[in-house]
């Protein structure tokens, strides 16, 4: 029932997670007109997404810290890296845009993130930087009210109960480990980690969900200009 629950609102296809995740591509799409001729470097995602996206960059090279699967078509690739890792970031070349949905709040603490940041503004000119706002009513990985605000030996208790959470802790110390590694950022954090971009608010109901710091593409035929 939880699962059938989950699936329904966030999850499925059909479910108004995924309305709420086109829309986004949607607003992704009109900041980056010209994303058909640019090379992406994803932070954090997944070859899978952008295999299913309704936008097809020329070029998406996924960073996760989890290795790529081996049978990947020509225009997307994978590398297993930790982005913070200021000599993984000097490494990295040649991209447009940084793209990152829901990675920042994981990275683990204020100095990995202002690494993050630094990642993102080293990468490429363009990027678009999406992570759940922290004072949403509901915490977006558990589900769960005001969850976020709970103390960790709180959080970590109901995560071993609560129905809706996307995988079930085995035991505290996976429970611990699963809510000590989110930290939700709020307006302030993402301005001060990124202060040269605009911020956009993504809202359900009128209600902040998502922020996102976007460095958008001003003029997509002078950039493939000097690229050709």
């Amino acid at each position: 029932m939880a699962r059938s629950l989950r699936n329904r609102f966030v999850d499925a296809p059909d479910s108004y997670g995924e309305r709420l995740r086109l829309a986004r591509w949607e607003r992704f799409r009109s900041c980056f007109p010209g994303i058909a001729g640019l090379r992406v470097v994803d932070l954090g995602g997944t070859a899978d997404m952008w295999l299913r996206a309704p936008v097809r960059p020329k070029h998406v090279h996924v960073i996760n810290l989890e290795e790529p699967p081996a049978d990947l078509p020509d225009r997307v690739t994978g590398e297993k890296a930790d982005v913070t890792d200021p000599a993984v970031a000097d490494a990295l070349s040649g991209h447009d845009l940084v793209f990152s949905n829901s990675t920042i709040e994981h990275v683990g603490g204020y100095g990995q993130r202002r690494r993050f940041a630094a990642a993102v503004e080293k990468l490429a000119p363009l990027h678009w930087v999406q992570t759940p706002y922290r004072y949403f009513p509901i915490e977006p990985h558990f589900l769960g009210p005001g969850f976020q605000f709970l103390p960790l030996n709180v959080r970590a208790r109901a995560v071993r109960r609560w129905p809706l959470t996307h995988s079930r802790a085995g035991n505290l110390q996976e429970a611990m480990d699963a809510v000590i590694g989110i930290e939700l950022l709020g307006r302030t954090e993402m301005r001060h980690l990124f202060p040269d971009s605009e911020l956009i608010a993504e809202r359900v109901l009128g209600v902040t969900k998502s922020l996102i710091a976007v460095r958008p593409e001003r003029d997509p035929g002078a950039r493939a200009a000097a690229r050709g």
